[in-house]
């Protein structure tokens, strides 16, 4: 037996291959929607994938589960409480599902969501299990978060994460290995995460917040406390996953597009999404684009910012670099690709078309500039609780992902300067901003992190106290 694990970093998703190498068959857990990685990994271990078990509907990604079944037949084992409709299979609490001699036991986890499932494996002939799936109920150090499914369901479901955390650690014997499916990185975990992949039940005995908790009310309160905000395209996501992802038989590939033609969809509305770097962004760009910086986190951001699966542009100038984006952007539900810019820059100024450019400084000079009273607006991205931590006096605060809809509450009459905690958000937010005609300052070289540790002068705000009066209790929790 043999259990290999996929990480994507920008989504924080883990996913799993677990392989019985003497049936000569496997199963995959909660897979991503670029599939081939499980079909390449089998491959090599010379086993067949037969079955694909989910352990809840996901929120932060699109299922590759309907993908990976179209291609090579292998059945969808999904919770019953809230059924795919696409499932092969639908379980309950104490099913067994048999992969060669492999066993693995449903246990009903809810919390994260209301029909969450978990996944004890055990190996032929032991009677007790050598590892659990736990999808986003027991992660390590943390777990996931209950408020995705809007205040009507929050209370009930973070008194629910707390009893299936107590029975996870309380019941498995502590030798069980623990594979999350949501990691460091991940908006569905309930606080920071640490970096590790997997855990062990006597591990999390020690430091999960159901134990570092008095009680059920204390576990609650600071679950709740934990909660920062996560991206605008999770909405979308649950429907996705219930009623099937399109099977997409291979990525989309974006069409190439004249100079002229990018100008022109630029004009009707369609965005440019330029994922070349900060730097070369603020030196020249085409006006109006987007720069959002092709890493990990690239197709977070845009669905971020952009409207959901609407039909978006990109200049990002190598055949590598654009698969990567659309791989991103398919994996969150983004199919639509107008194209790209041919040639990029370059072909855009051979076309004589305009560019446009802004200042970008560092931590030093914005220090400078605020402390002579230049004219400005120092406009902070930041998440809500990285600004109660530490912002700069007089500063406004929009978090990034609320700033297109509250863009006429930056001024117009003067420079804007903008700054986030290192620069990558500043930088989303300035293009944004430039794209309005605002002259714009980016703090593109460090950002806040720097500026808090150099002692230089800043503000703190208390955190709101949580109300869980205004929660109202979905239904009475239950715990199989």
């Amino acid at each position: 037996m043999n259990i290999e694990q996929f990480f994507l970093e920008g989504l924080g998703h883990q996913s799993y291959l677990i392989t019985d190498e003497a049936g000569g068959c496997a199963a995959v857990v909660d897979p991503r929607r670029d599939v081939d990685v499980y079909r390449e990994a089998a491959y090599r271990a010379g086993v067949r994938i037969t079955h694909i078990l989910e352990t809840h509907i996901h929120n932060d990604y699109v299922t590759g589960a309907r993908e990976l079944a179209a291609q090579i037949g292998a059945s969808i084992i999904a919770s019953a409480g809230d059924p795919p409709h696409y499932a092969h299979r639908l379980v309950h609490e104490g099913d067994d599902i048999q992969v060669g001699t492999l066993r693995f036991r449903v246990m009903e986890t809810p919390g994260h969501t209301p029909h969450h499932v978990s996944y004890a494996l055990y190996e032929q002939g032991r009677n007790e299990p050598v590892a659990l799936f736990s999808g986003g109920s027991l992660l390590a150090g943390s777990a996931g978060r209950t408020d995705l499914l809007g205040d009507g369901w929050t209370l009930t479901l973070t008194r629910q994460q707390y009893h299936t955390l107590q029975r996870l650690l309380n019941t498995l014997p502590g030798q069980v290995r623990v594979y999350p499916t949501h990691g460091a990185g991940s908006f569905c975990t309930a606080s920071a995460t640490t970096p590790v992949h997997s855990t062990t039940i006597a591990q999390e005995r020690l430091v999960s917040p159901a134990v570092m908790a008095q009680d059920e009310v204390d576990f609650v309160r600071r679950q709740l406390a934990s909660y920062i905000a996560y991206p605008a395209y999770y909405k979308y996501m649950h429907d996705i996953n219930v009623g099937g992802p399109a099977i997409l038989g291979r990525l989309p590939e974006p069409q190439a597009l004249r100079p002229q033609e990018v100008q022109s969809r630029l004009e009707h509305g369609i965005p440019l999404v330029d994922g070349r770097s900060r730097y070369a962004f603020a030196r020249e760009h085409i006006p109006g684009a987007l720069n959002i910086e092709l890493d990990s986190s690239f197709g977070t951001y845009v669905g971020w910012l952009l409207p959901f699966n609407q039909p978006i542009m990109l200049l990002i100038e190598d055949e590598a670099g654009r698969r990567e984006a659309v791989v991103q952007l398919v994996r969150i539900g983004y199919e639509q690709f107008d194209g790209y810019l041919d040639g990029g820059l370059t072909a855009w100024k051979a076309a004589a078309l305009p560019t446009e450019a802004f200042e970008m400084i560092d931590v030093e000079t914005l220090y400078r500039r605020w402390q002579a009273h230049t004219p400005m607006t120092v406009l902070d991205v930041r998440r809500e609780e990285e600004w109660r931590a530490g912002h700069i006096p007089y500063a406004r605060h929009l978090h990034l992902a609320e700033l297109p809809q509250r863009i006429e509450e930056v001024p117009h009459e003067e420079p804007v300067a903008v700054v986030c905690r290192t620069g990558h958000r500043a930088e989303i937010a300035a293009s944004l901003l430039a794209a309005t005609g605002r002259k714009v300052i980016v703090v593109g070289q460090g950002g806040m992190a720097d500026w808090l540790e150099r002692g230089l002068p800043s503000e703190v705000e208390e955190p709101p106290q949580i109300d869980l009066s205004r929660l109202p209790e979905q239904v009475s929790h239950a715990h199989p």
